[in-house]
């Protein structure tokens, strides 16, 4: 792999991959972010990319002009995620946005048959079914990227597929970790942001406070390696040094270890099969000393709980937790509820709609749209 379009380059996921492009001289085809003008603008000068796209559309004439001098192409809004999507010049598309928006470019890229290096959950959680029977019928291949579904990819190269029993979904227990519901009753933003092992976005880093990031991660693994509920085991593990673990039938049990860097997964997802030097730090075990793996606590951490739930029952349950949960982040974000109440938004959304399955992208749209609806409803009432 030479060139991959990369959505999300401003985030933290993207410019690490931008690392990786650095190291590996990869070329950049087409580059994505939000609202972040001058970094985007830098990222354009420096990579020189065929397409950039700026996805609040107030921001695309500043971006236009600020750029009238290269010959990059400027897009925005949805329709410009798409045609970097759909731009066959890029041999892998890394999908890092965060939330929904990222779904429709994601199989935007499958439909042309572009393999897809993926980062975006909600890509798998809201639209799991329709996304794995897209790359079916196309023979697209989703690359994981979150270090998790990487490690588990690793770990199941070169082996029997059909000879596995489960997989072992590592979770660090992020800021919170043995603190019980009463503890936890005026946890302030600054508090749940606080991360011990990861530099992350505020809405993952969150998530990671409440868990609902594993929850989240545990139905993207079911999607991914075709799995049952029953088949996928979360431990908790402080140290974020084993990412994650496959048990085989006669109950070996492999798993991938590294420094805790998004880098490493990244690069794999994007050089896959090649292993090479990594512009990170290497692991010494003798400076972890000790490696620890608990169970984690469902009563308090309910999130997590509702995610597993969801996904047992099916249908279009995750999506509704995962458009519930995006509205609750943001408004504890923005101090408009307290930090327990974002599994009570999100356990209450659920139990709100019936069941039904998904047939196609429009379905999950709307299911999305009347999930937010009803989850910042509930919020107004708090």
């Amino acid at each position: 792999m030479e060139s991959f379009s990369l959505l999300g380059s401003t985030g933290s996921i993207g410019t690490q991959a931008l690392e990786v492009a650095r190291k590996h001289n990869l070329r950049v085809t087409g580059l994505a972010g939000n609202r972040n003008i001058r970094a985007l603008e830098n990222q354009v000068r420096e990579f020189k990319p065929k397409l950039v796209c700026i996805y609040d559309d107030t921001l695309y004439k500043d971006l236009k002009t600020n750029l009238a001098d290269t010959n990059t192409k400027v897009l925005s809004g949805m329709d410009g995620l798409c045609e970097i999507a759909v731009d066959k010049s890029a041999e892998i598309m890394l999908n890092s946005v965060v939330g929904m928006v990222g779904l429709l470019p994601t199989l935007s890229a499958i439909a042309v048959g572009t393999p897809i290096a993926l980062a975006n959950k909600e890509t798998l959680v809201a639209g799991g079914q329709i996304v794995m029977d897209a790359c079916k019928r196309k023979n697209v291949t989703i690359y994981p990227v979150d270090s998790e579904h990487s490690a588990i990819f690793q770990c199941l190269q070169g082996n029997n597929r059909n000879q596995l029993n489960k997989v072992i979904l590592t979770a660090s227990g992020g800021p919170f970790f043995n603190k019980t519901k009463q503890d936890l009753q005026n946890v302030t933003v600054s508090q749940a942001l606080n991360h011990p092992n990861w530099s992350m976005g505020s809405k993952i880093t969150i998530d990671s406070a409440t868990l609902m990031n594993k929850g989240l991660e545990f139905i993207e693994a079911k999607w991914l390696f075709d799995l049952e509920p029953s088949q996928i085991e979360i431990v908790i593990h402080r140290q974020s040094v084993l990412h994650s673990a496959v048990e085989y039938k006669d109950y070996s049990v492999i798993g991938q270890l590294g420094f805790p860097d998004m880098k490493i997964p990244i690069q794999y997802a994007l050089l896959y099969p090649n292993r090479m030097d990594c512009p990170t730090k290497r692991l010494s075990l003798t400076d972890f000393g000790t490696l620890t793996f608990e169970k984690p606590d469902y009563d308090t951490f309910e999130c997590l709980s509702a995610c597993i739930d969801a996904i047992t029952v099916g249908g279009l349950y995750p999506c509704i937790a995962n458009a519930s949960n995006e509205v609750a982040v943001y408004s504890f974000l923005n101090g408009q509820i307290k930090f327990l109440q974002i599994a009570e938004v999100v356990k209450n959304t659920i139990k709100h709609f019936d069941f039904k399955v998904p047939t196609g992208y429009g379905d999950i749209v709307r299911t999305d749209k009347s999930a937010r609806e009803f989850a910042k409803e509930l919020i107004s009432k708090m």
